[in-house]
Formats: structure tokens, C-alpha cells, sequence
């Protein structure tokens, strides 16, 4: 007797009927989703801007890839827990589940004590690396300093979300994370409009969100009636469960890592061009800054499809459904590709009014305006990129999905900044960079999964024909 996984309706049947829409429906909640935590991101730099505190805006802005670097950790076996449950549902295997479900929220807790615990040693030497001085300086180890005290709460709600995305459920953190994000804006301006704090109330604000959204996410999902109900009496680490977590999520976390060490290594070439461009100034920090804001809600989006081709190929995989994992590819390159093109001409179109909303000068703007032509123009590269590493991560292959997006960007980033950038030392090199690293890579992860699924299949193929020949023998 078959267990029924797909017992709420919020809940999409991955494994059975027309993919396209389906696909749509699961992505169309995290985008919305995604979008209004970079809205409220956002808003922190906005909110920080109206304290009228010099360089609140670039102190936020240059603790992006600093940040990253070390939630990345975490982030990649939250990707390893929506694998391996997804995996657990499509293979009809309700005890495996539970075991992922709750295994992971302990490698969730342990690995967000250690990065909030390694960003508070870290984060002032790693700032003043990358080229922060004087006060953007202490501006921006202040606020990473609150932020990281908040991170075993980030990491806590980051594999809860997981755990809904492997089973279909995107609406219900939608709702939840809707609602905290409202909260964490009224808390900005309560902090820096009513006490008179800067960058330190908006990194307490982003901390005290992430507190109810794990709260409200973890009641959700110790209601739920399937097979990935929270049982608090049931959290311990199995080992099966946690060795398949990390082995599809440790890859994840290496490739988000080394992402984050390229991007600032660019951060700090940024940083490097704008001591000699305004000695003294942040306006080029300030404008990269706000246009990197800005373009979160183009990667957010695309993200979204990233996420449901994990989950869908997943799911499929674990059905050995091989055949229905290309259809997954064409439904998940279409959607991302429309929605990459949507998002990113609007920003184009609307930049003005948009960066009017961070009060930048006319350097700063100038800035701002180069980096969304460059990076936003040839954004469905980057969008096929990510659906490219979900699929190989779906088919159990997170180690090449890595190495492909290491070479293919980080390591040919790296080069870049050392050698073209060294001749052409100018702002615009530097951001081409990415778009050129983002179409090598994608052509690389679609070729690599294509050729392993259809491997997957001739393999099952050639053993139903000789099942058949011995059948009739």
C-alpha cells in the first residue's frame, strides 16, 4: 500500500502530469517570496541611508561578499537537505524522510553556531582586507557583528524552507516570511527614525525577523500531517541521512564558499578603484552597493527556478523517472529564461526612480547605471546557469555541478582580475567579468546533465528490454 505524500493541496505532484505549469506554480511563490526579502533587504539600505550617517549605505553594501563567504556553509547543506528529502518522497520511503527532516535541522543548528561564531572572530581583519578604512570601517563591523548573532536563527529558517520546497509546499513560506520581512522593515524605521541607530538597528532588526520566521516556520511544520512532520521527541542524527545531506550539500556549500571569495576579490578591486577615484569618498562603493541591491531581485527570481529544478529532478530521480527529468530541463530553462528577461528589463527600464530611492550622488549613479547594463542585460546566462546546477544536484551529481561552476566562474574570475583587469584598469572590465563567466558555465552544466540523464536512461532502458527477453524466454 502506497503512502500519500501529497496530502495538502498546497503541496504539487512532482512525479505525475504536465510539468510546465506545475513548475510556474512552485517557482511563482519563491519568487514572490524571494522578492520581498530583497524588497526588505532593500529597505535596510534605504532606512540605513536615512539615518544620515556617512557611508551607511556602502559600509552595508561592502559586508555582502564577506557574509556570504561564511553563510555559504550552511546554505549548501540546507540544498543537500532538499535533495536528499525530495529524494525520500519520489522513492515512496516515509521513514528515510523523517530521518532527513530531522537530521538536518541538527546539521542546521551545529553549522549556524559555528559560522555565527567564526563570522564575530573574523569579520573586522576580513573587512579591513578588502580595503575598508576608517569609519565605513566600523560601520560595517558593527552591523556584520549583530547580524552574525543572529545567523543560528538564518541557518535554522534557511533548512525549514528547504524542507517545504522538497515536499511542493512553496505558499506556506510565502506567507511566514512575508509577514516576518513586514515586521523586520517597521522594526528599521522604529530603530533608526525613533532611537537614532544606523546600521546597528538594522542588522538588530534583520536578526529579531529571522528569530519569528524560525519560530512560525518550525510550528508550521510540527503540524503538518505527512511524512515530514517536526516531532521534537524525534530530533537526532541519523547516519544514512547525514551522510547523504553532506555529500549532495557539502559541494553546494565549497561552490556558494569560493563563490564568495571571487566576488571579493572583485569587492576589492571596487573598493581599490574607488579610494582613487574619491580618496576619502564612497561613492563608487555606494553605487555598487545599491545597483548589487537592486540586481537581487533579477538573481532571487531566477533563483526560484534553480530551486524547483533541484526538487523536481530530485523527486524524479528518486522515481526513476529519467525520461520525465528532460522535460523537467525544458519547463525549468523556459521559465527562468521569462522571468530573467522580465525582471531584468524592468530594473533597466525604471533604474532612475529606482536608485533615486538610495540618495546617491551623480558618481555614485553613474556607478550604479554601468553595473545594471553590464550584469543585467545577459541575465538569462546566469539564470541558465543556475537551472543547469539544479538538475546535475537533482541527479545526485553536486560534485560536478561544483567543479564546472568553479572553473567556469570562479576560477575564471579570478584570472580575469589578475591579468585583464590589470591592463584595463577600469570599473567596466571588472563587472564584465561576470556575464562572460556566466554563459561559459551554463553551456558546461547543460551539456554534463543532459549527457548523465540520458545516460540514467539508456541504462534503464537496455535492463527493461533484457527483464523483457528473459521474461519471454
Amino acid at each position: 500500500m502506497k503512502i500519500r505524500f501529497l496530502e495538502r493541496s498546497k503541496e504539487i505532484d512532482m512525479l505525475n502530469g504536465p510539468l510546465l505549469g506545475k513548475v510556474f506554480l512552485f517557482a511563482l511563490p519563491l519568487v514572490i517570496t524571494n522578492m520581498l526579502q530583497v524588497l526588505y533587504n532593500a529597505a535596510d539600505m534605504i532606512v540605513a541611508g536615512m539615518s544620515n550617517v556617512k557611508g551607511a549605505i556602502g559600509s552595508i553594501g561592502t559586508t555582502t561578499a564577506m557574509i556570504n563567504l561564511i553563510l555559504n556553509v550552511f546554505m549548501g547543506f540546507s540544498v543537500g537537505t532538499n535533495v536528499v528529502v525530495a529524494r525520500n518522497i519520489g522513492k515512496n520511503d516515509p521513514e528515510a524522510t523523517g530521518a532527513a527532516v530531522h537530521s538536518s535541522l541538527i546539521v542546521g543548528l551545529i553549522t549556524g553556531v559555528f559560522c555565527g561564531i567564526l563570522g564575530q572572530a573574523v569579520c573586522r581583519p576580513v573587512l579591513r582586507l578588502l580595503g575598508d578604512q576608517g569609519h565605513i570601517l566600523d560601520l560595517a563591523t558593527l552591523y556584520t557583528r549583530i547580524y552574525f548573532a543572529g545567523v543560528p536563527f538564518i541557518a535554522l529558517s534557511n533548512y525549514l524552507i528547504a524542507i517545504f520546497r522538497a515536499k511542493g509546499d512553496t505558499a506556506t513560506p510565502l506567507v511566514i516570511l512575508a509577514g516576518t520581512g513586514l515586521l523586520n522593515v517597521l522594526m528599521n524605521l522604529f530603530f533608526v527614525l525613533v532611537c537614532g541607530m544606523s546600521v546597528d538597528g538594522v542588522a538588530l532588526a534583520t536578526v529579531l525577523a529571522n528569530v519569528a520566521s524560525t519560530l512560525l516556520l518550525g510550528l508550521t511544520l510540527m503540524r503538518d500531517k505527512g511524512v515530514c512532520r517536526l516531532d521534537l521527541k524525534k530530533l537526532r542524527l541519523d547516519r544514512e541521512a547525514v551522510r547523504e545531506i553532506i555529500r549532495d550539500g557539502l559541494p553546494a556549500g565549497v561552490q556558494g564558499a569560493l563563490f564568495s571569495l571571487s566576488n571579493m576579490l572583485i569587492q576589492s578591486t571596487v573598493i581599490g578603484i574607488n579610494n582613487r577615484v574619491c580618496p576619502g569618498g564612497s561613492d563608487v562603493i555606494d553605487g555598487n552597493a545599491a545597483a548589487g541591491n537592486l540586481e537581487g531581485f533579477a538573481y532571487v527570481a531566477t533563483n526560484s527556478v534553480y530551486q524547483a529544478s533541484v526538487s523536481f529532478t530530485s523527486q524524479n530521480y528518486g522515481a526513476a523517472k529519467y525520461k520525465r527529468i528532460r522535460e523537467v530541463m525544458r519547463s525549468c530553462y523556459f521559465v527562468t529564461g521569462m522571468i530573467a528577461i522580465a525582471v531584468a528589463g524592468i530594473l533597466l527600464i525604471f533604474h532612475k526612480p529606482l536608485l533615486s530611492l538610495y540618495s546617491l550622488g551623480s558618481l555614485s549613479e553613474e556607478t550604479a547605471m554601468l553595473r545594471m547594463k553590464i550584469m543585467l542585460t545577459p541575465y538569462f546566462t546566469l539564470a541558465f546557469m543556475e537551472v543547469g546546477s539544479g538538475v546535475l544536484r537533482g541527479l545526485g551529481r553536486s560534485t560536478t555541478s561544483t567543479a564546472i561552476s568553479l572553473i567556469g566562474s570562479c576560477v575564471f574570475r579570478v584570472i580575469w582580475i589578475m591579468t585583464v583587469v590589470k591592463l584595463v584598469d577600469e570599473l567596466w572590465i571588472v563587472y564584465l567579468s561576470y556575464p562572460i563567466s556566466w554563459s561559459l558555465t551554463a553551456i558546461t552544466h547543460f551539456v554534463f546533465s543532459e549527457t548523465i540523464r540520458s545516460r540514467y536512461q539508456k541504462r534503464q532502458e537496455a535492463e527493461l528490454r533484457a527483464e523483457a527477453a528473459e521474461a519471454s524466454a
